[in-house]
């Protein structure tokens, strides 16, 4: 039974990665009551459902392959409601809320200042928060014929990165690997082409342990390499690339059977990219987020041991107070699911990491006074 629940969730992990565009399931044509597509997740009929019709989000494609497991799981209880997430990145899932074209976007950065005093033009009395929702690493992917066990740190990587390192056998990367055979291969690194959280979050980790040279931001700002739009572009390049490498969250490359990157931070050994590694580091985030606003400060400089310091944490962003009434229903209903233990639950099988419970808790009663 073991074997088979995993092949489902491996399964269900390589279909998400594969379709594109929107995410429309309705529950007026799904007959699944398993929760989680066999990932293990509480029965649908755990849900509390409010609303009717279509409910319309977008953004991170980090968190995509968790949207399509509480989707379906929504769908499965929901009568008549229909889920819509579109994974078109976090810079435009912003864009398009604060357009007031969706109930709630998806993004792995939390709102600058400016888009928390845009949003209260959509917000009628209230403002948009950042509700933490998923965690989780986001793994350095690579494909270097015959190495198996590469480290890297965050010096490193930066140079690559920037198109400073361009043999797999340079210098920097033999010392961090003395018994691994390194190719006289070129280093390929493959960036996001859209605005993207993972970005942001990648490069905040190059600019805080590696001496980046660039500003963090959800553009990229490094020089040289190639691009591929989301995470499903720059990991299927890594795939079928040989001397690739890139930064994607640590779903993609399980569901693509990618090698990983291990990291020197410091620690007395070298930290791989796992869900568990990835909580300890998340663990130490901070509330920066005012109030309601549970915007977080993520420690990228770590040293603790099995702290995996390249983490995201993916936000659903919505009106605390003035969402329209006729969407209320439903989005306080989908929130209060996945931010839910049940919710939560479903995320560790597909490479995520569920919120630490204090955060988690603080995530519940927010979405209760949704209004």
């Amino acid at each position: 039974m073991k074997l088979q629940r995993k092949n489902r969730v491996r399964a269900l992990a390589v279909g998400a990665l594969a379709v594109s565009g929107a995410l429309a399931l309705s529950a007026c044509g799904s007959d699944d009551t398993t929760g989680a597509g066999g990932g293990g997740a509480a029965k649908p009929s755990n849900i509390k459902c409010d609303g009717k019709g279509k409910l319309l989000a977008s953004g991170s494609s980090a968190q995509k392959n968790a949207m399509d497991v509480w989707v379906q799981n929504y769908a499965g209880a929901c009568k008549g409601t229909e889920i819509n997430y579109q994974p078109t990145g976090s810079g435009a899932g912003v864009t398009t809320f604060l357009q007031g074209q969706t109930a709630f976007a998806g993004s792995d950065s939390a709102l600058k200042p400016d888009e928390v005093t845009k949003s209260k033009q959509v917000c009628k009395g209230g403002q948009a928060i950042d509700l933490p929702m998923v965690g989780g690493p986001i793994a350095v992917g690579y494909n270097v014929p015959g190495v198996d066990n590469l480290v890297l740190d965050a010096k490193t990587l930066s140079k690559i990165f920037n198109s400073e390192i361009k043999k797999w056998n340079d210098p920097a990367i033999k010392k961090l690997n003395p018994g691994a055979k390194l190719p006289d291969l070129k280093v390929q690194p493959f960036h996001r082409s859209d605005d993207s959280g993972t970005t942001d979050n990648f490069t905040k980790y190059l600019k805080a342990a590696g001496g980046w040279k660039h500003e963090p931001a959800k553009k990229w700002e490094g020089e040289g390499g190639q691009a591929a739009s989301g995470s499903a572009g720059v990991s299927s390049q890594v795939k079928q690339t040989s001397g690739a490498i890139s930064y994607f969250e640590l779903s993609y490359a399980t569901a693509s059977k990618i090698q990983t990157a291990k990291l020197n931070t410091g620690a007395k050994e070298p930290v791989e990219a796992t869900v568990d590694n990835a909580s300890k580091a998340i663990s130490e985030a901070k509330q920066v987020g005012k109030g309601d606003d549970l915007a977080l400060d993520l420690n990228y400089t770590t040293k603790a041991e099995g702290a995996y310091p390249i983490t995201l944490v993916t936000y659903e962003i919505a009106c605390g107070k003035g969402n329209k009434a006729e969407t209320l229903p439903a989005t306080k209903s989908f929130l209060t699911y996945i931010s839910s233990k049940d919710g939560q639950s479903a995320l560790k099988a597909l490479g995520y990491a569920p919120l630490p419970t204090e955060i988690a808790d603080k995530v519940r009663a927010t979405v209760a006074k949704i209004s």
